[in-house]
């Protein structure tokens, strides 16, 4: 008999499967492959495609017509960078390679950056916390720049930097301070060209009278640089005493000296009056000349990029008028030279300085002249030492 199987299958067709149901109804989505196109029949003569399946290369392209293979092939354009390098493979060169921004600094349709000369307090370049500022002209009335206009606020935030330096610069070695002062002389002579410029502008003086002040200037710098670990041999002593002691006298700093910078000599007559007051350890308050004091601001400049600490020389420019009297008051001030101010002005000055026993020291110098010790021994004192002999 046969199975319940072989019954039902013999009653009824097979089932499709869903695959062959999906290939027998059209639009279902079967993935039924078409039939293949015939490439067109192709005119006699012209060869045949290649059968690889990879297509035909394109056709090459058409050959330059007469007129652009007459013009002359682009140059081959420069970076910056590399024009750079050109140009440093060819010092003696011009620098018409050279992009615009890399060009000359007097090239045609550049700005030139305008310098700003500002105060130089606490080794910081501020403006004037009055916001002032006054117009320096040249011999010729011409303008050079806008300076700030220091205030009586502005002579007292000095001071205290001046004071807060002089504890680290008075107790360095006499050898260290030597080699600090000869680092700015070596930055001086970097910038000779630049302080020529300023002197030519701001004194009228021709290039090589500027050149041979500045070389003055280095020079007198280099002369007070070799004094700090000499000038105790000079001005101290041991000396005989009757009875069992040693007794030494010792030369030290005097600590905040007012420095009025000469007027006429902006930049050879400053290095003088500064160089002397730091050389033995004492912190500087410099009024700049008012009327010249772009050699001054440089000058700041030099100090600040070498190793001079912050608050050793503090320079003002501005009205000497304004700032003298604040300086000759001041009770924390020690010293004040006098040397940039008129003689008619110097006994008033002489008069507040007295409130708090102030040293004053004034001369008219030839700061051509070679120098001698008087500036430097102006500003020290004498401390007398006694010690009993041991048994």
């Amino acid at each position: 008999m046969p199975d319940g199987g072989a019954k039902r299958s013999a009653g009824k067709p097979a089932a499709k499967s869903s695959a062959a149901k999906r290939a027998a109804q059209p639009g279902t989505g079967a993935l039924t492959r078409k039939p293949a196109r015939k490439p067109a029949a192709k005119p006699a003569g012209e060869p045949a495609a290649p059968a690889t399946g990879v297509s035909a290369a394109r056709p090459a392209t058409k050959e330059p017509t007469a007129a652009r293979a007459a013009a002359p092939p682009k140059p081959a354009r420069k970076s910056a960078l590399a024009a750079v390098r050109a140009a440093a493979a060819d010092p003696g060169g011009s620098d018409a390679g050279l992009p615009a921004a890399l060009g000359s600094p007097g090239g045609a349709g550049r700005l030139s950056v305008r310098k700003t000369y500002k105060l130089f307090i606490g080794g910081k370049f501020p403006r004037s916390e009055s916001g002032r500022s006054y117009p320096v002209t040249g011999p010729g009335g011409a303008l050079l720049a806008q300076a700030a206009q220091a205030s009586r606020k502005d002579a007292r935030d000095a001071v205290v930097a001046a004071r807060g330096a002089f504890g680290a610069w008075s107790g360095a070695t006499a050898y260290n301070r030597g080699q600090v002062l000869y680092r700015v002389a070596e930055l001086l002579e970097g910038r000779r060209e630049q302080f020529a410029a300023e002197i030519v502008r701001n004194e009228g003086l021709d290039l090589s009278a500027a050149d041979d002040q500045v070389a003055r200037a280095i020079d007198r710098w280099v002369w007070y640089a070799g004094w700090p670990d000499k000038v105790a041999q000079v001005a101290g002593a041991a000396n005989p005493v009757a009875g069992p002691y040693f007794n030494f006298s010792v030369p030290e700093p005097t600590g905040v000296v007012a420095v009025m910078a000469p007027a006429g000599s902006s930049l050879l007559g400053l290095v003088s009056v500064v160089a002397a007051v730091i050389a033995t350890g004492n912190t500087a308050v410099v009024v700049a000349s008012e009327d010249r004091p772009l050699p001054a601001v440089t000058l700041t400049e030099v100090l600040a990029t070498s190793d001079v600490p912050p608050g050793v020389v503090n320079v003002l420019t501005g009205r000497t008028a304004e700032l003298a009297p604040v300086l000759a008051a001041h009770m924390d001030v020690n010293a004040i030279d006098l040397s940039g101010v008129a003689l008619s002005g110097r006994a008033e000055l002489e008069r507040l300085a007295a409130g708090n026993v102030k040293r004053v020291f004034a001369a008219d110098e030839d700061w051509a002249a070679p120098p001698g010790l008087r500036r430097l021994l102006a500003f020290l004192e004498t401390k007398t030492v006694w010690h009993p002999v041991g048994s």
